[in-house]
């Protein structure tokens, strides 16, 4: 145990920035706190088991409480233990007796020690808000690290990938390296794992261009899961908001450093770096929850209230509470640490869990709103990929579609669209039709593009690719909450047989429709997102809310299986397509019509006898059938140089019936060679070419994929 000098000079300080800001002189402390009487720096020992000495803080300004102390260092350790009123029923709920973090902490030094101290009631009490617990929690609460944020960041430059050209990997910073057998054993799971060359080089040979990771802020652990010998493996909890996550760290310290590693060196290797992000409620939770954090510096500031009851939280989140972004101090909080990931840490963008929940003023989502307002005026922010979860559980939270320009969003309607389809359902082909061009029903209008969405058919929340072909229920036991968490509307088909079999009918069917899946979101109109893993097989057993399972279900497999192997070959050319040929990475919508003086349309719909659909056989219920013409001449965009752009013909043929169809290959010049074929084990196409006329035999459960080439076969 090392303890740190004591501080005999405490200066007034300043206000801003915010934090504790070490500027190579001294540490500069600012808290806000509206409603605070007295506010008191507590350092600690270096391991932050024992508080050395409390400096009274008594400067105010601004509602800031600040002191700049001249003979502090980076490493010192350090809470705040904040006095006022008591009364839950107004609101209000400090506890002196309460260690609290810096909002703007930079490293979390220590974590939760789950004790019945952490709560500012008394646990077990008749009701929590007769009485403050006199207990004092430090010795088990999380505390704060004083940082030097030097880096060398050197040549440093965001990869700055078009919107229409991103194919988007979604990652979890642990999960994907803990069982790499090229990573060593002592940086599994860390930043510098995802850092180094056997990952990155996996990366650049997929052919994804932006990685967007699982929550790296700090964050915690609840109780209930400890208890259970879980751990809150998702990270959708946060401490803090400034400072990541250290248990991703593999160098003993809270990661800075190692984050600012990574993504230089994701950077260098071309590879966008996008966070997910908590903004919408802390790990706080509800009421009962612990004080921890804001709840201690400024409850009735930090938190939306019930209007009339201000003992309880709105709760716009499932979990307890809900950020006041209608304070302008909390409203900066965010804006703050949005701006410090971008310019201080280099992240290329965010994608916000819950989004809606940061634009509610009331009770209602306003798009255009305090939150949206502000970052789209923000010089900095208006710059980087701005990703939305366009849902939150209040009344009218479901928002897909109803973002402002500038953001793209998590698009569940492609999502369902597609499982339902391949699984089968009848009814669906022009529901199938709007998700594979784009969206153009939900995005279509006020001046946004294709890839404002983010089409996906697998994410973190739900079922892997692997088993969404594999079950048809749930199997969450292992969560301990009785099989009752997660959603039963999955969207999905084991193909006869639930989870694991041996029948080499049910697994190549198994196989085929990853590859359809795979297909045909790779060649969708929109912004492709993968889950990481799901190009290799991986499996959760059937678990679709892993959100606690720290261990192999979640945790991607590096074994090499045939399977696995050709699935991975057959991503990596599908991300070759879509680079190589604009028509699959259009940045504007179809017109249906024809263009460029040419007499064809730009897309075509066309039923298995090769001609165009007429409006009533989009809503014929037995169809599960249909191909898709893209004219490649009639591209109706520019290149970056202003040449008009143009492509090859292509032919999607899609078959989600389980019989073979006779598709007629539509009149035209040229003859059709096949590119992909999912009815084949690797996905590529076997026999041709295709002269127009000719009939193309469309296996059960597939789709194909047909380019045109000019003159003879």
């Amino acid at each position: 145990m090392r303890l740190p000098p004591r501080i005999t000079a405490v200066w007034r300080g300043q206000p801003w920035p915010r934090g504790a800001r070490w500027d190579g002189e001294g540490v500069n402390f600012a808290l806000f706190s509206a409603h605070a009487e007295r506010v008191e720096l507590c350092l600690f020992d270096d391991a932050g088991r024992h508080e050395v000495q409390r400096i009274p803080i008594r400067e105010r300004t601004d509602e800031i409480w600040h002191c700049y102390l001249p003979e502090a260092r980076p490493g010192l350790v350090y809470g705040y233990r904040v006095h006022g009123p008591y009364r839950p029923e107004d609101g209000h709920r400090f506890n002196g007796n309460k260690l609290v973090v810096d909002p703007y902490a930079r490293e979390i030094a220590a974590g939760v020690r789950w004790h019945d101290a952490l709560y500012g009631y008394p646990i077990g009490g008749r009701r929590e808000d007769l009485a403050p617990d006199r207990r004092d929690s430090a010795p088990w609460a999380p505390k704060c690290r004083v940082v030097d944020s030097a880096f060398t960041w050197g040549e440093d430059r965001r990869p700055d990938v078009p919107w229409n050209e991103m194919v988007i990997y979604e990652a979890h910073v642990r999960g994907f390296t803990m069982r790499h057998p090229q990573v060593s054993e002592a940086l599994r799971g860390t930043y510098a794992a995802l850092a180094s060359g056997p990952v990155i080089d996996y990366l650049r040979r997929l052919g994804v261009t932006t990685v967007e990771l699982m929550p790296v802020h700090a964050f915690v652990d609840e109780r209930h899961l400890v208890e259970r010998g879980l751990r809150n493996y998702w990270g959708y909890n946060t401490l803090g908001f400034f400072a990541p996550e250290p248990r991703y760290a593999a160098g003993g310290s809270g990661g800075e450093r190692e984050f600012k590693t990574m993504v230089k060196r994701l950077h260098s290797a071309g590879l966008e770096v996008v966070i997910d992000v908590v903004y919408n409620h802390s790990c706080e939770g509800n009421h009962l929850g612990p004080t921890l954090a804001f709840r201690g510096i400024d409850n009735a500031s930090y938190y939306r209230l019930v209007e009339g009851d201000r003992r309880h939280y709105m709760d716009f989140t499932g979990c307890g509470n809900t950020l006041n972004l209608e304070h302008p101090r909390v409203l900066q909080m965010v804006m703050d640490s949005l701006r410090y990931w971008v310019q201080e840490m280099h992240v290329d963008g965010f994608r916000f869990d819950l989004a809606p929940a940061l634009a509610r003023e009331g009770s209602e989502v306003d798009r255009m709103g305090g939150f949206f307002s502000v970052v789209r005026q923000d010089p900095v922010l208006n710059r980087v990929k701005l990703i939305a979860e366009p849902w939150d559980i209040g009344a009218g939270g479901y928002q897909v579609g109803n973002f402002p320009l500038g953001w793209a969003e998590w698009n569940d309607r492609y999502r369902d669209g597609m499982r339902a389809y391949w699984k089968g359902d009848g009814g669906l082909i022009g529901e199938f039709a709007r998700r594979l061009t784009g969206s153009s029903d939900l995005y279509g209008s006020g001046g946004r593009r294709p890839f404002a969405s983010v089409n996906f058919v697998a994410a973190h929340d739900g079922f892997t690719l692997h088993d969404l072909v594999s079950y048809n229920e749930r199997h969450n036991e292992a969560n301990g909450e009785g099989n009752r968490d997660g959603h039963d509307h999955n969207l999905s088909w084991n193909g006869g047989a639930e989870g694991p079999t041996d029948d080499p009918a049910i697994l190549a069917l198994r196989e085929r429709q990853k590859r359809n899946f795979l297909a045909t979101l790779l060649l969708s109109q929109g912004v492709p997102m993968l889950l990481a893993g799901d190009e290799r097989g991986r499996t959760q057993h059937g678990n679709n809310n892993a959100y606690c399972q720290d261990n192999e279900t979640s945790w991607v497999d590096w074994t090499a299986t045939p399977e696995g192997e050709r699935l991975r070959e057959f991503v990596r050319v599908l991300v070759m397509l879509r680079r190589a040929h604009r028509t699959f990475r259009r940045r504007g919508f179809f017109e249906g019509r024809p263009l460029h003086g040419r007499e064809v349309k730009d897309i075509q719909w066309l039923r298995p006898d090769g001609q165009e659909m007429s409006d009533e056989e989009w809503e014929t219920q037995h169809a599960r059938c249909l191909g898709v013409f893209l004219a490649g001449g009639a591209l109706a965009e520019t290149d970056r140089f202003g040449m008009a752009s143009t492509d090859d013909d292509f032919l999607l043929l899609f078959n989600a019936h389980h019989e073979e169809i006779a598709f007629a290959i539509p009149a035209g010049g040229g003859y059709w060679h096949g590119l992909l074929d999912t009815w084949q084990e690797d996905g590529l196409a076997r026999g041709g070419p295709h002269a127009p006329g000719d009939s193309f035999a469309l296996r059960g459960r597939s789709f194909a994929l047909l380019t045109r080439v000019p003159g003879r076969p």
